[in-house]
């Protein structure tokens, strides 16, 4: 495995001379077909690009339609066969609000103790996490807690690299400070790496309080259908999905091979996953290993996490995009899906511009009918929107949660500020490091019976094949998922078609 490193000084590139480019190219076809016909190029430029778009998620909507609940059906494939030892890390900066629940989920996770070790990295809090992560580590020995100095740098790249120059073992597994594992989930992540073929797997992220605000519900219905919905059938398809940065495990001598988590980088998972690929390597989705996190509550703090999300996202674009092209270890097919991929931060921006163009048409700028722009319009929305609906009928999700959807509309026009705020200032160099999420409280409860049971967004199932037992982890999960994980052998999961644990072998 060759490693594959983006370059870097320290400070943003700035892409000013490509902005004149645009500018240029944009001006003189201008000069030489006029501002009509030059913005009806665009729109049918854009009503191409939104096009291929739309099929994309559509693909994935039919393929989680198709498959997901079979995998989830036939879940319980050897979860006892591979036992690797084990190092979970977490970075934790200001995060006394959730910290106590944090390491009690980590106590409860069900791994032999022998194999298994618990660092969490203090990454210069001055909230007190500090002195409750020793209060802790003092009650139970088998948490080691790194202590960073504040102004370390590298953010949550940084505080991961600190932890893995601590360890020797086969398997890392990464959580962030507000999330709350199920007891199993080291298990169903780690009994992938019987593939030698897997360097990462991801888990699936739940939403805890979704109830809590409108725009934590939107958030609780975007991840559901994204992990349900989008990221399966990027695996069932391509088998292509993404390394997550939480709830997910990496191989210890993939990390050393291609240097750690880039400190250069504010999106670090979508880093990872992109150098993994590239050296040849492949990520494993499993829907079945769950935790539980808290959402955004509030506008502000959704601007700044997406803003994150976003300006890493579009850099590691600029960063791979011609690495991605020139790979020897993709095929075509796969390019083709992971360039997409790469532009999913950048479709936004482009969508800002197609609304741009319908409103220029309506005052008469741009030769092409106003009913011509009607496609470009809803190709804008039709492809999320069923990713969307999907997920809320894989999950379960009660009909009242399905007016939900309506805050798609305002989070999806905020979305395009926000990426092309991003866009811009990732062009002009401005500086930017790594920003944590500002947590809103102690929200939710580890496999609590009333915040996950009696979630207004999800409905239980009561018949008797369905029971849920409400007094134990598994019984939450199975609440919050809305599906019952039946056990099944690898003849039972190749009867059904299984496009994830099919793969999954017995030793």
């Amino acid at each position: 495995m060759r490693a594959v490193r983006p370059t870097s000084s320290g400070r943003p590139k700035s892409h000013f001379v490509a902005i004149l480019v645009y500018a240029a190219i944009t001006a003189g076809f201008i000069a030489y077909f006029g501002l009509g016909r030059t913005a009806a190029f665009m729109a049918w430029g854009l009503m191409v690009v939104f096009f291929f778009f739309f099929v994309r998620h559509l693909g994935f909507a039919i393929s989680a339609a198709r498959w997901v609940e079979k995998d989830l059906y036939a879940a319980d494939v050897g979860l006892s066969d591979y036992v690797p030892t084990v190092a979970v890390f977490v970075g934790c900066k200001d995060e006394v609000l959730v910290v106590d629940k944090l390491v009690r989920a980590l106590f409860r996770l069900d791994y032999p103790a022998e194999s298994l070790q618990l660092i969490i990295v203090d990454d210069g809090s001055s909230d007190g996490t500090g002195e409750r992560l020793d209060y802790w580590a003092e009650l139970d020995g088998r948490l080691t807690v790194v202590h960073r100095p504040s102004g370390a740098g590298g953010g949550k790249s940084g505080a991961l690299n600190a932890a893995l120059e601590l360890v020797d073992v086969e398997i890392i597994c990464v959580f962030d400070a507000d999330h709350e594992p199920a007891g199993d989930v080291l298990r169903r992540l780690v009994r992938h790496f019987l593939d030698e073929r897997v360097d990462c797997v991801m888990g699936r992220c739940v939403i805890r309080n979704g109830n809590e605000s409108q725009l934590a519900g939107v958030v609780f219905i975007d991840f559901l259908s994204g992990y349900l919905v989008n990221e399966y059938g990027r695996q069932a398809l391509y088998e292509l999905p993404a390394y997550g940065g939480a709830n997910c495990a990496v191989r210890r001598s993939t990390l050393v091979r291609l240097g750690g988590w880039n400190t250069e980088t504010v999106t670090e998972d979508t880093d990872l996953t992109i150098r993994v690929l590239l050296a040849g390597g492949r990520v494993r989705y499993d829907p079945t290993a769950v935790d539980f996190e808290e959402a955004v509550l509030v506008a502000r703090r959704f601007w700044k996490q997406r803003y994150r999300w976003a300006r890493g996202h579009q850099k590691c674009t600029r960063d791979y995009l011609i690495p991605t092209l020139r790979s020897p270890n993709l095929s075509w097919g796969e390019k083709a899906e992971f360039v997409m991929f790469l532009f999913i931060y950048h479709i936004p921006v482009l969508s800002g511009l197609g609304i741009v163009l319908t409103a220029a048409r309506l005052f008469g700028i741009g030769n092409i009918p106003a009913v011509a722009l009607l496609p470009l319009t809803l190709l804008l929305f039709l492809g999320p929107l069923a990713e969307l609906t999907v997920g809320l009928l894989l999950g379960r999700v009660e009909r009242r949660g399905a007016w939900h959807l309506i805050g798609f509309l305002p989070s999806f026009a905020l979305s395009i500020v926000i990426t092309t705020w991003a866009y811009v200032d990732g062009m002009l160099g401005r500086p930017y490091s790594w920003v944590k999420t500002t947590r809103s409280s102690e929200v939710g409860s580890s496999y609590s019976v009333t915040t996950i049971v009696n979630n207004p967004l999800m409905r239980r199932r009561t018949s008797d094949a369905a029971r849920v037992e409400t007094k134990s982890s598994e019984g939450a999960l199975m609440a919050t998922t809305g599906l019952v994980m039946r056990s099944g052998g690898l003849d039972e999961i190749s009867a059904v078609g299984s496009r994830t644990f099919a793969r999954v072998k017995s030793t």
